[in-house]
C-alpha cells in the first residue's frame, strides 16, 4: 500500500523560506514520478512542482517559477519542495502526490494528508 507522509509546513513571514518534505513508501519509490500541489481556501488544487521519475526534468506552476525548487533522493524515499520568497498568495494546504504508472508524469492517484503553509503579511 502506498504511503505519503508530508512535512515542514508551518507559519512563517512573507520574504521566509520552508522546505517541505514527503516521505513515500510501499513501493519503488525511484519509477515514480512525483508531484507536489496546493490548495487554498474556497481554491481548487492546482500543482505546484513535479518531478520525473529519474529527477532528470522538472515542472513549476508559473507562479512559483524561480522561487520554488522540487528534489528528490531516491535513496531514502523523499521528495521535497524549497520554498524561497513566500507570499501570503502561497498560503495553502501542500500535498505531494504520485501516480500509479511508473515513469510517467501522471495521473495522480496517491496522496499525502497535507501540510498546511500560512504566509504571513
Amino acid at each position: 500500500q502506498v504511503q505519503l507522509v508530508e512535512s515542514g509546513g508551518g507559519l512563517v513571514q512573507a520574504g521566509d523560506s520552508l522546505r517541505l518534505s514527503c516521505a513515500a513508501s510501499g513501493r519503488t519509490f525511484s519509477s515514480y514520478a512525483m508531484g507536489w500541489f496546493r490548495q487554498a481556501p474556497g481554491k481548487e488544487r492546482e500543482i505546484v512542482a513535479a518531478i520525473t521519475w529519474d529527477g532528470e526534468m522538472t515542472h513549476y506552476e508559473e507562479s512559483v517559477k524561480g522561487r520554488f525548487t522540487i528534489s528528490r533522493d531516491n535513496a531514502k524515499n523523499m521528495v521535497y519542495l524549497q520554498m524561497n520568497s513566500l507570499t501570503p498568495q502561497d498560503t495553502a494546504t501542500y500535498y505531494c502526490a504520485t501516480p500509479n504508472i511508473p515513469k510517467v508524469p501522471g495521473p495522480y492517484v496517491y496522496w499525502g494528508q497535507g501540510t498546511r503553509v500560512t504566509v504571513s503579511s
